[in-house]
């Protein structure tokens, strides 16, 4: 794997800095999760798509950043070849089974909001089950599909990836000529498959502002739009940084640029999205005070 810096110092800063964000996004998660699970009346289809956000944002950056962060600490590049299968299995099912998440998420804002008097029955405890597991179940597909196909790949261009986890882009480098075209294959389909989910995205939003600018009351549409707007700064900060991950021109491609856009769209989100989701949520907030009141009550 690519080292972050040579000289010992920028390497003990390094893992520092990302000792940090690991934490940040274990504590902030972790305090969704138990709020969630704890508080009955945060028991709705909302919360309960909240809490398996936080779970699958928990799994994305526990398999990238404590690898990186013990390779800083004890000075080695090295990871084995099944660890960086193992790695690449788990980002994919982790970060495809995420956007699907989102665009369920979407779905139960559009009920939500357009679709009011049939809420309760869309959006049964059922069908948010079934919901939430096939977006698991779609991340667990796509991640057996790229990883047999990538590791299926004979490579014959030395070892060293261009960046700081395994990522498929810098593993097809090392491969031979052609031997490649299948994933990229796959690739295509998986690109397709999320452009249809940005879509269906994008037109629920539009539904959605419609909806908002129709209701009468000032009060009525800012309640509405701090329900929706923590979704959509989350759904914005995940498709910016992969796009612009995914279609950055050659021109401006260095190790350097592609470590820092590896970061952006790797171990900001997981860190960022439970700080975005509590800021403007009060029924969230209300939840980890009585969460916290009640942790100090036990200790004293």
């Amino acid at each position: 794997l690519l080292a972050f810096e040579d000289t010992r110092e920028l390497q003990l800063l390094h893992f520092s800095l990302f000792l940090g964000i690991y934490l940040a996004a274990l504590l902030g998660n972790g305090l969704i999760i138990t709020a969630v699970a704890f508080d009955h009346r945060l028991h709705t289809p909302m919360y309960f798509f909240l809490l398996s956000l936080s779970l699958l944002d928990l799994g994305s950056i526990s398999t990238t950043v404590p690898k990186s962060m013990a390779n800083s600490l004890w000075d080695t590049r090295a990871i084995s070849y099944l660890g960086c299968a193992a790695q690449v299995f788990f980002f994919i099912f982790l970060f495809s089974a995420e956007y699907s998440l989102l665009t369920v998420m979407a779905y139960d804002r559009y009920v939500a909001i357009c679709r009011p008097l049939h809420y309760g029955t869309l959006m049964g405890s059922r069908a948010c089950i079934k919901m939430a597991a096939a977006a698991w179940a779609s991340g667990f597909l796509n991640a057996v599909l790229h990883t047999a196909n990538t590791f299926s790949i004979p490579l014959c261009q030395g070892n060293d990836l261009s960046q700081f986890f395994c990522e498929i882009p810098q593993i097809l480098k090392l491969s031979c000529s052609d031997a490649y075209l299948g994933e990229v294959g796959a690739l295509v389909v998986s690109a397709c498959l999320a452009f249809g989910c940005f879509v269906f995205i994008v037109l629920s939003y539009v539904q959605i502002f419609t909806a908002v600018l129709r209701i009468p009351s000032e009060q009525g549409r800012h309640k509405a739009f701090s329900m929706c707007l923590p979704h959509l700064v989350v759904v914005s900060l995940f498709v910016s940084t992969v796009m612009f991950a995914s279609l950055k021109p050659p021109s401006i491609s260095s190790p350097a640029l592609d470590l820092v856009v590896a970061v952006l769209y790797s171990v900001v989100p997981p860190a960022v999205n439970p700080l975005i989701y509590s800021m403007r949520n009060k029924e969230l907030k209300d939840a980890l005070k009585k969460l916290i009141q009640r942790v100090q009550c036990q200790h004293q």
